[in-house]
C-alpha cells in the first residue's frame, strides 16, 4: 500500500533528498528553515571568510545563499531541476555577523521551465533581488514507488 503524502510532504522530503549531497550548502553553514511546494527560505551568517576588501559580504556568498535557496524552491515537486540563467542586484551590503535570510517563491512554471524571485534580507533590510530560471531534467528525488503518491 502506497502512502499519499501531501505537497508539503513531498517538498520537504525533497529538500531531504537534496541537503544530503549539498556539500557547498552545508559548507557554508547554511540552514533550511522552510520548504513547500515552490517555495523555500534558507539562512547564512556572514562569517570572517566571507567578507572581502572592503569588509562587506562577498557579493559571491550572497548570490551563493540567493542560488541554493532557489534550488530547494525548484526541486520541490519530484522533478529534478536546474538552473538554466539567474541575476542578481545587490542593493545593500550585507555586514560581518549578519544573519542572511534568503526567501524564494516560485512566479511561473510551465512545461520544463520556472521561474524563480529570491529576496535576500538582514533584519528588515533588503540586500539583493535575484531572479532564476530553472530547467527540469530527468529524474526524481524520491524512489520510483513514492512517485505515484506525488501524482496526487
Amino acid at each position: 500500500m502506497n502512502v499519499v503524502l501531501s505537497p508539503d510532504d513531498i517538498a520537504r522530503a525533497c529538500a531531504d533528498a537534496m541537503w544530503k549531497e549539498d556539500d557547498a550548502s552545508k559548507g557554508l553553514g547554511m540552514n533550511i528553515v522552510e520548504v513547500k511546494p515552490g517555495f523555500a527560505t534558507l539562512t547564512m551568517t556572514v562569517e570572517r571568510h566571507m567578507v572581502n576588501g572592503q569588509r562587506i559580504a562577498h557579493g559571491g556568498f550572497i548570490f551563493l545563499l540567493a542560488d541554493s535557496t532557489f534550488a530547494f524552491a525548484c526541486n520541490s515537486r519530484n522533478e529534478r531541476a536546474v538552473a538554466a540563467q539567474c541575476d542578481i542586484t545587490f542593493i545593500r551590503p550585507g555586514k560581518l555577523g549578519d544573519v542572511l535570510v534568503a526567501t524564494a517563491r516560485e512566479i511561473s512554471r510551465s512545461g520544463r521551465s520556472g521561474i524563480y524571485d529570491v529576496r535576500v534580507t538582514a533584519g528588515d533590510v533588503v540586500i539583493a533581488e535575484f531572479r532564476g530560471h530553472s530547467r527540469t531534467i530527468a529524474g526524481t528525488w524520491l524512489p520510483r514507488a513514492d512517485n505515484a503518491a506525488t501524482q496526487r
